[in-house]
C-alpha cells in the first residue's frame, strides 16, 4: 500500500498499517519521538489506521499540535484526578492554551487553591501508573445513554450542540469517560512535570447568564527544566507587571466609571506621544501620507464594509437625532476607502500608501479586559496601502522592512505566521487562494521562514501575524498585514489604468505597533518600566544635597529643559540618599547630584540608574551626550 507523507514522497507500508507504522518507515528515530499524527491533515491517534493514497504526517513534540496534544492530554488526567477525589463533581471542557491548560468543574462542595497540592499528587500517581487513554467512536443515542448514565448534563449540552453528520468519539482514562475529538497521548508518562497554577471562576460557555464553574489552570513540559524556566519566567513577569509598573510610574490608571479605557498620566502621555512621533518619523519616510477620519459613521457605511453583519457584536451603536443608525468605529478601515473614493485615481499614483492613529472602540466582555492589553478604547496605527497586482510582492517586502527597522528600535526579536480562509469568510474561494499564494511566494522570496495558521484569517482575507518576543521570552502579537480584495470590490473602488479602463486596486491592511496601548504596556513589562532614554517620561533628575545648592539646581534645570530635555528637580528637603532611591524606583535614567563641590567648579555629578556614579562632567558636555543617545535611541 502507497502513502504520501508531508513532502510529497511516497513511501510503501503493509496494508492495515497505522500512523506509527508509517512513523516507524520514515525512521526509528522519527518514531521514538512521534505523539500523534495527521490523515489528509485531519490529527488522529498514532493508533489511526491508514489507507492506500492517504497523505500522513507525523506529530511530535517540536510542532505546535504536538505541545496541545501534550496539554490536551494532561487536561484529562487533572479531570481524572478531580473525578477520583471528588466524586460527585461534574466535568465540562478541558482545552489546552498557549503555555498550558485548563479543566472546568462543578465541584458539589466548596474548592479553593489549596486544594491543589492534593491534586497534583493525584495526577503524579496516574501518571506514574500510565492509565492509557481509550478511544471509541459512538453514535448519538450511544452518546446520550453514556453521558446520562454518568449524570454528566454539560457533557449532554454540549453533545446536543454538534452536527449530526459529525463522528462522535469518547475518550476512556481510567474512571473517566469525556465526549472529547482527541487525540491523545499514547503513552502519558512522557509528561514529566507539571504544575497546577490557579482557581478562577468562568460561566459555563462563556455566558454570564449560565453557571458558575470553577476552572483550574495548569501547565505541563516534558523535562523538569522546562516547567522550571517557565515557572521562572513567570515570576519575574509578575514583578514586570505593566498595571503594577503603570501605577507606580504615574503612566495610565483604568476607572470603574470607564471599564477598559484607560487614562493617560501625563508621564503616560509622554511615552505614548514618544512612540508616535517615531512611528511617523518611519512612515513619513517611507512614503506614507497621515489622514484623520471620524469617530462615528453611520450604519450604511457599515453595512457596505460588512461588518455590520459580521462584527457587529463587537460595535459600540447608537441613533443620533436623525433616528438613524450609527456606530463608533472599531477600525479604520472604512473610513480610509472613503478617502480613496474622494478622488480619482491614476495607476501612476499606485501604490498610495496612507496612515491612520484613529482611536478606535470595541465592545470586548468584562471578563477578557486585562490592562492594557485587553481594552475597549485604543489607538490603532493603521495603514492601507492601495496598489496594483504586480506590486503586491513588493509592497509587502516594504511593510516587512518596516517592521524589520521599526521593532530593532526596541531591541525586539520577531516570528512570522499566515494565517489563512476562515469559515466565515465573505468573497470568492478562488480571489482567497489567489492572495494566499501571493503572500506565500512575497514570504518564499524574501526567505523569511513562516509558519500556517490555518482558518484564522479575517473575514475579509488572509493575513501575515507578526509575533515579537519580549526580553524574558514570551511571545506577542503586534504587527499584521493583512491583504484584501473585499473592501476595495465592497467601496466599488477603481484606478485608471494604462489603457485608460477602470481597474479595482489590491489593498493591503497593515499595523506596526497593533494598539498603541497594548504595545505600551508590552514595552513597560519588556523593559520593566527603565525605559530607554528617547522614551522615558523623566530623562534627568536634579537633586541636591541641601537647600544651599537650591539656586544652582534651578539654573541647572532651566538649561537642560531649554535644551529639550524631560527633566525634574527635586526639592524636598530630605537626605540626598532618599532622594536618589526614589528616582531609582521611578526607573529615571540619569541622576544630577549637586552639592557645594559641584557648586564651586560649576559642574555636576552624574549617577545612571544601572551604571550607578560616572563621575564629574559640565553641563554642556551632558547635554551633548544626552542628544546623541536619544538621536540614535540607544538601549542601555
Amino acid at each position: 500500500m502507497i502513502v504520501s507523507i508531508k513532502d510529497g514522497t511516497q513511501i510503501e507500508v503493509e496494508n492495515n498499517s497505522t500512523v506509527l507504522d508509517v512513523a516507524k518507515k520514515i525512521s526509528e528515530g522519527l518514531a521514538r519521538n512521534a505523539i500523534a499524527g495527521k490523515v489528509n491533515g485531519h490529527m488522529c491517534q498514532l493508533s489511526s489506521p491508514v489507507k492506500q493514497s492517504d497523505v500522513v504526517e507525523i506529530i511530535t513534540l517540536k510542532d505546535k499540535e504536538g505541545m496541545e496534544v501534550f496539554r490536551h492530554s494532561s487536561a484529562h488526567i487533572l479531570a481524572l484526578a478531580v473525578k477520583r477525589l471528588y466524586p460527585n463533581t461534574k466535568i465540562s471542557i478541558g482545552p489546552a492554551i498557549e503555555n498550558g491548560f485548563y479543566y472546568d468543574f462543578d465541584f458539589a462542595q466548596p474548592f479553593s487553591q489549596d486544594e491543589l497540592p492534593k491534586i497534583e499528587q493525584e495526577m503524579a500517581k496516574i501518571i506514574k501508573d500510565k492509565v492509557p487513554f481509550e478511544r471509541k467512536e459512538v453514535t448519538r443515542k450511544e452518546a446520550e445513554k453514556i453521558f446520562t448514565d454518568l449524570d454528566e448534563p454539560y457533557k449532554l449540552d454540549i453533545l446536543s450542540g454538534i452536527p449530526d453528520d459529525e463522528i462522535l468519539t469518547i475518550y476512556t482514562l481510567g474512571e473517566l469517560v469525556d465526549l472529547c475529538r482527541g487525540p491523545h497521548l499514547e503513552d502519558i508518562s512522557i509528561i514529566k512535570a507539571f504544575k497546577l497554577q490557579s482557581v478562577t471562576g468562568a460561566y459555563y460557555k462563556g455566558d454570564e447568564h449560565n453557571k458558575m464553574l470553577t476552572r483550574i489552570y495548569g501547565t505541563s513540559f516534558p523535562k523538569k527544566s522546562e516547567l522550571d524556566e517557565y515557572l521562572t519566567m513567570l515570576e519575574e513577569a509578575k514583578k514586570r507587571d505593566h498595571r503594577k509598573l503603570g501605577r507606580d510610574l504615574n503612566l495610565f490608571f483604568i476607572s470603574e466609571y470607564a471599564p477598559g479605557m484607560p487614562f493617560f498620566m501625563p508621564k503616560g502621555v509622554t511615552l505614548k506621544n514618544e512612540l508616535i512621533k517615531y512611528w511617523r518619523e518611519i512612515h513619513k519616510k517611507a512614503g506614507y501620507v497621515e489622514i484623520e477620519t471620524p469617530t462615528a459613521m453611520s450604519r450604511e457605511l457599515w453595512e457596505v464594509s460588512g461588518h455590520w453583519d459580521h462584527y457587529r457584536q463587537n460595535m459600540y451603536t447608537f441613533k443620533a437625532d436623525d433616528d438613524k443608525d450609527y456606530a463608533i468605529k472599531p477600525m479604520n478601515c472604512p473610513g480610509c476607502m472613503l478617502y480613496y473614493k474622494e478622488n480619482i485615481h491614476s495607476y501612476k499614483d499606485l501604490p498610495l500608501r496612507v496612515g491612520e492613529l484613529g482611536k478606535v472602540h470595541r465592545r470586548e466582555a468584562s471578563g477578557t479586559l486585562h490592562g492594557l492589553f485587553r481594552v475597549r478604547a485604543f489607538t490603532q496605527d493603521d495603514a492601507h496601502i492601495f496598489m496594483l497586482p504586480e506590486q503586491i510582492e513588493s509592497e509587502i517586502a516594504n511593510v516587512l522592512a518596516l517592521v524589520e527597522e521599526a521593532y530593532k528600535v526596541f531591541d525586539l526579536s520577531y516570528t512570522l505566521e499566515l494565517s489563512t480562509m476562515p469559515d466565515d469568510h465573505i468573497g470568492d474561494v478562488a480571489d482567497w487562494e489567489r492572495v494566499e499564494n501571493s503572500l506565500k511566494n512575497a514570504l518564499i522570496k524574501l526567505g523569511k521562514d513562516y509558519t500556517i495558521n490555518a482558518g484564522d484569517g479575517a473575514f475579509y482575507g488572509p493575513k501575515i501575524d507578526i509575533h515579537i518576543k519580549d526580553s524574558i521570552g514570551r511571545t506577542w502579537q503586534c504587527g499584521t498585514i493583512q491583504l484584501d480584495m473585499q473592501l476595495p470590490k465592497r467601496f466599488e473602488l477603481s484606478y485608471i489604468a494604462a489603457d485608460g479602463s477602470r481597474q479595482e486596486p489590491i489593498m493591503i491592511h497593515r499595523v506596526i505597533y497593533g494598539s498603541l496601548e497594548r504595545f505600551l504596556g508590552i514595552m513597560t513589562e519588556n523593559f520593566a518600566g527603565a525605559f530607554p532614554l528617547w522614551l522615558a517620561p523623566t530623562q534627568v533628575e536634579v537633586i541636591t544635597v541641601s537647600e544651599k545648592q537650591e539656586d544652582y539646581a534651578k539654573s541647572v534645570f532651566e538649561k537642560l529643559n531649554n535644551a529639550g530635555i524631560r527633566v525634574e528637580y527635586d526639592e524636598r528637603n530630605e537626605k540626598v540618599g532618599y532622594k536618589i532611591r526614589e528616582a531609582q524606583l521611578q526607573k529615571i535614567p540619569y541622576m544630577l547630584v549637586l552639592g557645594d563641590e559641584e557648586v564651586a567648579e560649576q559642574n555636576i555629578t552624574v549617577r545612571h540608574r544601572k551604571l550607578g556614579d560616572l563621575g564629574k562632567m559640565k553641563l554642556d558636555e551632558f547635554i551633548k551626550m544626552l542628544n546623541t543617545e536619544i538621536q540614535s535611541k540607544e538601549i542601555k
